[in-house]
């Protein structure tokens, strides 16, 4: 009997030790579900993609007006009227200054009334050849002093011009060098305008890239000014003479923006995008596990992560250029990689 008794309590500890077992494996089997902890991880896939490879030179200069001038006298004389204030916006052909012009009015009238009573003489000059009363000296002598009078007619309009002093085009003053009734000889700066409603960036461009860069170009162009907008300009001039350090002038033109308006000697940096000649293999970034001299990817083959190292080369911020180590079309998992080892199962949730 007792014997039996024995037995009983041993199968009734066993059944009770199996009953604690499988309520602890149950218990940690919900806490590695809680945690996401599985035997099979769920991933994203990308496909490995055959592309154009490009890349970007990040370059940085500083916006200059379009068009920068010193207006300057074309004659001399007292400042008659001038209507130039820093700041104001001209019209091209508006009038800035005009200087003294009354003796220049008076040899226009001279020049006009000697140049009709010469026609007049000509016409007389005609008839009288064709009726045999004059001869053809007189009737030449005759054309070229009309032919001078004309020409004096025109140098006294010339002179009369230069007295009105007009914005060459539009822009704005920025400068007001003289004030009105000074006298100012030929040459002497009256105001200097510029242009601002297309911008100019002069940068410099080391050898190994100027070679790159085409005329034509496309350029984005942000500013801390306005660090949420970009704007767009193209490459209009590259020089074909370096400097002693082997830097090359390059300037891009760009529209001035009516909403965002940017001014002369506003820092900027300019992205290039250089278009590539041949076909490249191209991985998302964060498929990338180490860093880009220990390059390494997850590859889905199988149901299965395969650990692989590759070798890339250049990229942009989203893409990474795959010199060798993948094949076109290849599967290397995007996201998920944190749970990941070499040779886990996994569950593609996305492929891209």
């Amino acid at each position: 009997m007792k014997r039996i008794i024995s037995i009983l309590i041993i199968i009734a500890l066993l059944v009770a030790a199996a009953f604690l077992l499988n309520s602890s494996h149950n218990k940690i089997n919900k806490q590695f579900l809680s945690t996401g902890i599985s035997s099979v991880v769920s991933v994203n896939v990308t496909e490995v993609k055959e592309m154009t490879s490009t890349h970007t030179l990040h370059l940085t200069g500083t916006l200059e007006p379009s068009i920068e001038l010193n207006i300057a006298a074309q004659t001399q004389g007292q400042i008659t009227n001038l209507n130039v204030e820093l700041g104001q916006f001209k019209k091209k052909g508006s009038v800035l200054a005009t200087i003294d012009n009354r003796m220049k009015v008076l040899a226009l009238q001279s020049a006009t009334v000697n140049l009709t009573k010469l026609k007049r003489d000509l016409e007389r000059y005609e008839n009288l050849y064709k009726g045999g009363s004059a001869t053809e000296q007189q009737l030449d002598d005759a054309r070229i002093a009309c032919e001078n009078a004309k020409i004096q007619l025109e140098q006294a309009q010339k002179q009369l011009d230069d007295a009105t002093v007009i914005a060459p085009f539009s822009g704005v003053i920025t400068q007001k060098q003289v004030e009105k009734g000074a006298f100012i000889n030929v040459g002497n700066p009256i105001a200097s305008m510029v242009d601002i409603s297309k911008l100019k960036i002069k940068i410099n461009v080391s050898e190994t890239n100027v070679y790159e860069i085409k005329k034509g170009n496309v350029a984005k162009i942000t500013s801390d000014i306005y660090p949420e907008k970009s704007f767009s300009g193209r490459v209009s001039f590259i020089s074909e003479k370096g400097d002693d350090t082997h830097n090359y002038p390059v300037e891009i033109e760009m529209p001035n923006s009516d909403k965002y308006p940017l001014k002369a000697g506003t820092f900027v940096n300019a992205d290039i995008t250089i278009p590539g000649k041949s076909l490249s293999l191209y991985i998302p970034r964060e498929a990338l596990q180490g860093s880009s001299q220990d390059a390494r990817v997850f590859v889905a083959e199988n149901g299965k992560a395969v650990l692989r190292k590759i070798i890339v080369g250049s990229g942009t911020d989203f893409d990474l250029e795959v010199l060798s180590g993948l094949k076109k079309g290849e599967k290397v998992v995007s996201t998920g990689q944190i749970n990941l080892s070499d040779g886990k199962s996994i569950r593609i949730v996305e492929s891209k």
